[in-house]
């Protein structure tokens, strides 16, 4: 059927519509959790997402305030041959809206945030959660949410799964997941790939490492984020000397004597040298050991990074590649190792 068809052709829209989208690899991730017979996307722009639900659902119905939205969405529908969606212009709070809704397996709704908010804020989204999920209570029990990823755990206010999302080693998407959709109380996904960890109600701690090991692993930010570090280190078997290693407020490592192999890591390295902090004695230890390429990995001043970045690669020829992290006044030189 046509809804089964992929695609990777280019959405049109205006800049505003283009600029909201939901990332493919993303829209296609939240289809395979949500996938169900009927679903509802409210708030649902330019139709990205509605039509990756249109491949695993037998019905979508797309609800829109902004007629010039949900007419790029009708035409970015046809452009990619799914034809099993009904796309209704309204105010998804308005009664007149939800009368023109079956009964629904999942809501699904990609709320709008203000645009100069300085501190993310789960009460300031529109439509708010509590007010679509009371509107449409009698439609269906399965919520899904997408929500700021600046958001920690704890500030949001919630009997759901909190599922934060990296997309190629960044953060990206925080969903919320009410009724069955709820799988755990907090999870992450690292796309693509989709590797998850789910929260665990069985509590192990992670051995705190004073020095690194022979590998250090740079672990998802979405894991981070979730809170889930101590698990996803705990979870390695302990005679490998695994433990969590902390560079500075911005960067935590997961360190090992063995080489460990998890998707949930997106930077994985071999520690090559631990020294004294000294542009002149880092530089001449790499010139020596034949790097070449010099990646910062530290809390340095925007302004000054390519400088410093210029004094540590001074006079460097070789072919290895060296990431630099800093810990206090301690160079720590490492390098991926080969697969």
């Amino acid at each position: 059927m046509a809804r089964k068809k992929t695609f990777k052709t280019q959405m049109i829209s205006d800049k505003d519509g283009i600029r909201f989208a939901t990332p493919e690899p993303v829209a296609e991730y939240r289809a395979k959790r949500l996938q169900c017979k009927v679903i509802a996307d409210i708030s649902c722009g330019i139709g990205g997402q509605a039509i990756y639900f249109a491949q695993r659902c037998d019905k979508v119905y797309a609800v829109e305030i902004d007629p010039k939205k949900i007419a790029y969405a009708r035409k970015n529908a046809r452009i990619m041959g799914v034809d099993n969606i009904e796309f209704i212009t309204g105010d998804a709070l308005s009664p007149d809206t939800i009368s023109q809704l079956p009964e629904l397996d999942v809501v699904f709704s990609d709320p709008a945030r203000p645009p100069s908010e300085k501190e993310r804020n789960i009460e300031n989204l529109s439509p708010s959660i509590p007010e679509v999920m009371k509107a449409y209570a009698d439609r269906s029990s399965n919520f899904a949410f997408e929500a700021p990823p600046q958001l920690s755990p704890e500030k949001i206010p919630f009997d759901c799964e909190k599922e934060y999302m990296s997309l190629d080693g960044k953060l990206n998407r925080l969903n919320l997941y009410f009724g069955d959709l709820k799988k755990a109380d907090i999870s992450a996904v690292a796309l693509p790939g989709e590797a998850v960890i789910r929260k665990s109600n069985v509590s192990k701690d992670a051995e705190r490492l004073d020095d690194l090991k022979r590998y250090a692993y740079e672990p998802e930010e979405c894991v981070t984020k979730a809170g889930l570090l101590e698990q996803l280190a705990a979870s390695f078997k302990e005679e490998d000397g695994t433990g969590i290693y902390t560079i500075d407020d911005k960067r935590t490592l997961i360190s090992s004597e063995k080489a460990l192999q998890c998707r949930l890591f997106k930077n994985s390295y071999k520690v090559s040298k631990v020294m004294e902090f000294n542009l002149n004695e880092v530089n001449r230890y790499l010139r020596q050991n034949s790097f070449g390429t010099v990646i910062i990995r530290a809390s340095i001043e925007p302004e000054r990074y390519w400088e410093v970045r210029k004094d540590i690669e001074n006079g460097l020829k070789g072919e290895r590649k060296a990431h630099l992290f800093v810990k206090d006044n301690e160079a720590i030189i490492c390098e991926v190792p080969d697969q």
